[in-house]
């Protein structure tokens, strides 16, 4: 009999992310809670001189502590770091249309007309 596996958990995921070491995680902590996050993967790439290039997602901040520069101060700092490994571009990934969250990424000098994205997902 065959058994699904178990759930992946938020710790597990991490974890495992830890021992790559292109993922990047960047938090903000107030007295020890997380409040604000996200994530960059940096990714070989083969043309561009053999540059890697960045992609950010999940930059979440807690709704409580919103609209205290963490957002951008996490962009930031995965920008820097982007640089640093040699990056060549960071994007950053959003399925939003709400003009306050691409304000948000223009604020932090992100271009939406320099490129254009397409989603594929598996059949359900």
């Amino acid at each position: 009999m065959h058994r699904a596996p178990p759930a992946p958990t938020a710790g597990g995921v991490l974890a495992e992310d830890h021992e790559h070491p292109d993922y990047r995680y960047f938090g903000v902590y107030e007295q020890d809670v997380l409040v604000a996050s996200c994530c960059l993967n940096l990714i070989a790439n083969l043309t561009r001189g053999c540059r890697p290039y960045g992609l950010i997602e999940n930059v979440v901040s807690h709704a409580a502590h919103r609209r205290r520069g963490y957002g951008q101060a996490l962009l930031a700092r995965a920008l820097d770091n982007a640089w640093a490994e040699g990056c060549y571009k960071v994007m950053p990934m959003t399925s939003s249309l709400d003009p306050a969250t691409l304000r948000f990424y223009r604020a932090a000098g992100f271009d939406q007309d320099a490129k254009q994205a397409f989603i594929a997902r598996p059949p359900t």
